[in-house]
């Protein structure tokens, strides 16, 4: 704890600038894999903390070596999403951009990227500033395209493991919409697995009035959206959490025409790679068994994409991590953080390195106040205490295994 405390004691000059950055990041987003000026950001002021600095498959990594000990690396993600804020603050983002369908997007961090960067930045000064406490090597990664799972692995094949030395443990955070100034902390599955798939069904065209010389994809479409439903209500052992979602259904263009295909976008989300592997065999089964009900002139098409692993943090770590929030924070601002539906492309970094890691939840809305979800255009996580509590949370993580008299 004397480390700690010695560790945080200039976080009120850190602070000072971190609000200024944080209103800056909102108010300057940038889509996935166009995250230049917040790369050039980072780049600068890791720089002047006294990192070794490298850019990586479009993030950005600062290596802090401080004699003989353990390597952990922090991460945060760095990319907005294509929305439009309307959360009436007096930073709120009115910036626009055009993505990659060359279509003109609001921006906004409507995630809370901008929370992690800022944090993640205010504890690598913390671990620069003071060094006397603690020995070894603290990483700060920044990664890019968070939001279309792209990132982490454009960071690993850009050659991430030659750059950084092999952690021996990883760590990152979200902020959640839990009341600010508390952490949350599970062992096992945390964040599911996800993957979508663009599903093209094929029929064959005719005249509305004349359905019975066509095999009408609509039709087929609504039998595979009802069947699809059954899944986890019929092939998964009750209390297994999976979702099975059709979030678009596009086919035809007028009223009097029977079209000649359908298309699907289907997301789904689980906890474990077996029942990964029973949901996806079973939408492909039911797709096929219904084409071929409906006498479909040619098979289903799959295309999968925006695939994101499974977080599932290690039991010794998040023990480890979770005793050392309680020590810092207090009992009553440290709780078990329930699975989370939402899905991170984080777990690649540390599988790349064969490398334990823990990912904790960071509260950061007022007490007794419904939140607004992740990724909806209200989502504004209230600035203090959120940053100053995700700025401690890293820098008594990485302690946990930095500090000196660390077992």
């Amino acid at each position: 704890m004397i480390a700690v405390t010695e560790m945080l004691s200039p976080l009120a000059e850190t602070r000072q600038w971190q609000e200024e950055l944080y209103v800056h990041l909102h108010q300057h987003p940038e889509l996935s894999l166009h995250e230049t000026a917040t790369a050039a950001e980072i780049e600068r002021r890791l720089q002047s903390f006294g990192y070794d600095v490298h850019a990586v498959g479009g993030g950005v990594v600062g290596i802090l070596r401080n004699g003989d000990g353990p390597v952990v690396l922090a991460r945060a993600d760095i990319d907005a999403l294509p929305v439009t804020e309307q959360t009436g603050l007096p930073y709120a983002s009115t910036a626009t951009a055009v993505d990659d369908a060359g279509n003109t997007v609001g921006v906004m961090h409507a995630c809370g990227h901008d929370v992690h960067i800022t944090s993640l930045l205010g504890a690598a000064e913390l671990m620069a500033r003071t060094r006397e406490p603690w020995s070894g090597t603290f990483v700060a990664l920044f990664q890019p395209a968070e939001e279309i799972a792209v990132g982490a692995a454009a960071m690993v094949e850009a050659g991430l493991t030659d750059v950084v030395p092999r952690p021996d443990v990883a760590l990152a955070q979200h902020v959640l919409g839990y009341e600010a100034g508390t952490v949350g902390t599970r062992m096992g599955p945390m964040l599911s697995a996800a993957d979508s798939i663009r599903i093209t069904l094929h029929g064959s065209g005719s005249h509305g009035s004349m359905p019975h010389l066509g095999v009408d994809p609509i039709l087929l479409a609504a039998a595979v959206v009802q069947r699809l439903q059954g899944i986890v209500s019929r092939e998964l052992p009750p209390g297994e959490r999976a979702v099975v979602t059709v979030g678009s259904l596009q086919a035809g263009t007028k009223s009097n025409i029977i079209p000649d295909r359908a298309t699907l976008l289907v997301n789904t989300r689980v906890y474990s790679d077996e029942v990964r592997a029973t949901v996806l065999g079973a939408i492909e089964r039911i797709v096929r068994a219904e084409c071929e009900a409906s006498g479909s002139p040619q098979p289903p098409t799959f295309e999968y994409y925006d695939r994101f692993p499974l977080t599932d943090n290690d039991a010794e770590i998040t023990r480890t991590v979770t005793e050392a929030f309680r020590a810092h924070f207090g009992e009553d601002r440290v709780f078990e953080l329930a699975p989370v539906p939402a899905s991170e492309d984080f777990s690649r970094i540390p599988a790349a390195f064969g490398t334990p890691y823990t990912y904790w939840g960071l509260g950061g809305f007022p007490a007794g106040t419904v939140a607004p979800p992740n990724h909806s255009p209200g989502f504004a996580p209230v600035l203090q205490p959120t940053l100053t509590t995700g700025t401690e949370a890293i820098v008594v993580a990485a302690l946990a295994y930095l500090t000196k008299d660390a077992s």
